[in-house]
């Protein structure tokens, strides 16, 4: 025993005597205010217990990027609809020769060795105990506790790295970034109520207090014949063991969508040791909600549900990271993607935001139409909490993804009171929203003020559906409600506008929102409502966009006609 003590003594001192000195300097990086909300400190994190750490390099041309995203995103554009390849994509993205031999002689130079995680080589994975962790960041890893839920994270609220990595490191996770207490953001449920006999030919009469498929192809135009182009493919994200039961789905098809076969089901991937397991016990409010309205919208799209499990590669981000490299990997990823999952904009670093972001903007170059549930707390957050200013949420606040809020009623619609909204504090006001935010802001004057930042990029871009939505869930039908209900609803208007532009020997619509923001005009523009929060009235619905439900609801024939088709 006193030998092996030895032994590790001394390779850690030939570990030390060998590091380059030249990255002994260090600079400090990232650091937060104080602690978050809720958390409190435990005391020092034990020097042996191992961090699991991903390093993300500096990519070579994100203003590139961004540029390309916008150039064949943008409808005035001479190569609109001219999507990137996966290859062109990686060349904006990839970290430089330089950057990647440095960050590794860095590690090399102290024991360590990463392994790339991400198609492009931007993420790097590396294990170390707190000890060396706490010396090489300059670091002071401690174990949070989170007074409510008594979850334990080892987290550092600030560290450095050396001077010579600067401009070839971009961040370090998690070190500064807590997990979020609230985990990410699922469906909120109404009270469940039991419906039974209820067919398919009564539904548009009972809209205003049971929203259905014919429900929403009534509302919005939404055809109900079946798409037909095989390449056309619509994802939905699956998270925190939520699971689509096909029986299930078979008995809302079979209620809801007469004449569509209740045949009809999904395609399944999975990562991170995700799976579907088909349990009745087991089915997921808001993997059931997922599936059903989109496969019961998007008639005849392929469909598929992709289940991240809990073996996260990217930390506190809970697959939301993953899924993301999970389908940049792919020479053929899906049209469309929808999520209805989110968490406040607060519980995560601005770089590490940025990150994220800046990874929807890959998929977006490459033809692949991004949306989110924008969330359910109104100008609270994800969900309602206590707060003195606005809370934005995530990722609506990333210019690079479609943001979608929620509407309740029906002669007219209205804004439903639980649709977040408001303003990044971390993303700046993107071009293609410039002139609709400004004329909100205009109209509204002095309301609200110092309770928001007037420069961010505003928040939801559209609305749909999303109160007493019909699903089936363990055989029985339940009501819900949320922006979960708005984002695969909307998504599905996106696959089926695709379809009929693939049929038509166009391109599909990729990144949305410039050609969203170019036609006003499309949408069902909501003027009644607000989204309280914060011991406020939250925004006000105006004519145009606003922070409640974006330009408003889909109209099906003006967005084709928007389309070209």
């Amino acid at each position: 025993m006193v030998a092996l003590r030895l032994s590790l003594l001394l390779v850690s001192f030939v570990t030390a005597v060998c590091a380059n000195p030249v990255f002994r300097s260090l600079v400090a990086h990232e650091a937060r205010q104080g602690v978050p909300s809720g958390f409190v400190a435990k005391g020092p994190a034990a020097p042996d217990t191992q961090l699991s750490l991903r390093i993300a390099l500096v990519q070579s041309d994100t203003a590139g990027l961004e540029a390309a995203l916008l150039d064949v995103s943008t409808p005035s554009s001479a190569n609109y609809g001219n999507h990137l390849s996966k290859e062109e994509v990686e060349e904006f993205v990839k970290p430089s020769a330089d950057s990647v031999a440095k960050v590794n002689e860095w590690l090399s130079s102290n024991g360590l060795k990463a392994t790339t995680i991400s198609p492009a080589g931007d993420w790097l994975s590396v294990s170390m105990p707190v000890k060396q962790a706490n010396e090489l960041l300059g670091a002071d890893f401690t174990v949070f506790a989170h007074q409510d839920t008594g979850k334990e994270a080892v987290r550092t609220l600030s560290y450095s790295i050396p001077t010579a990595l600067k401009g070839h490191l971009d961040l370090v996770h998690p070190t500064i970034t807590f997990p979020n207490p609230r985990s990410i953001l699922p469906v909120v449920s109404s009270p469940i109520t039991s419906i039974s006999n209820i067919s398919s030919a009564a539904v548009p009469a009972s809209c205003a207090s049971q929203v259905t498929p014919a429900c929403l192809q009534a509302l919005y135009g939404i055809p109900t014949t079946r798409a037909t182009q095989s390449s056309n493919g619509l994802g939905v994200s699956g998270f925190i063991s939520q699971f689509a039961n096909k029986a299930d789905l078979k008995t809302f098809l079979g209620k809801f969508r007469t004449d569509v076969s209740s045949a009809t089901t999904f395609a399944l991937q999975t990562l991170d040791g995700g799976s579907n397991s088909q349990s009745a016990s087991q089915a997921g409010v808001e993997a059931n909600l997922d599936i059903q309205y989109t496969v019961g919208v998007a008639t005849g799209v392929p469909t598929t549900f992709i289940s991240v499990g809990n073996n996260f590669q990217d930390g506190d981000l809970e697959g939301f990271l993953d899924i993301i490299n999970f389908l940049l990997g792919e020479s053929n990823p899906p049209q469309v993607l929808t999520t209805s999952y989110g968490q406040d904009e607060s519980t995560i670093s601005s770089s590490l935001a940025n990150q994220l972001c800046n990874a929807y903007s890959q998929l977006g170059a490459r033809g692949v139409s991004i949306l989110f549930a924008s969330g359910d707390g109104g100008v609270s957050g994800s969900q309602s909490q206590q707060c003195t200013t606005f809370i934005p949420t995530f990722p609506s606040g990333c210019p690079f993804m479609t943001s979608v809020g929620a509407t309740t009623g029906i002669n007219p619609e209205k804004a439903a009171t639980f649709s977040s909204g408001g303003f990044s504090n971390v993303f700046t006001k993107p071009s293609y929203q410039s002139t609709a935010v400004s004329n909100y802001l205009t109209a509204l004057g002095s309301t609200n003020s110092g309770k928001f930042n007037k420069a961010g990029r505003g928040f939801p871009d559209v609305a749909a559906q999303g109160q007493n939505v019909q699903i089936v869930v363990g055989g029985r039908t339940e009501a819900v409600a949320g922006t979960s209900c708005s984002s695969p609803i909307f998504a599905s208007v996106v696959s089926l506008l695709n379809d009929q532009l693939i049929a038509a020997g166009k391109k599909p619509l990729g990144f949305l929102n410039p050609f969203l923001y170019a036609n006003p005009g499309a949408f069902n523009d909501i003027t009644t409502g607000s989204n309280p929060g914060c011991n406020t009235n939250g925004f006000p619905t105006k004519a145009g966009w606003d922070p409640v439900t974006g330009l408003g609801t889909p109209n099906f024939a003006k967005l084709k006609a928007a389309a070209g088709l």
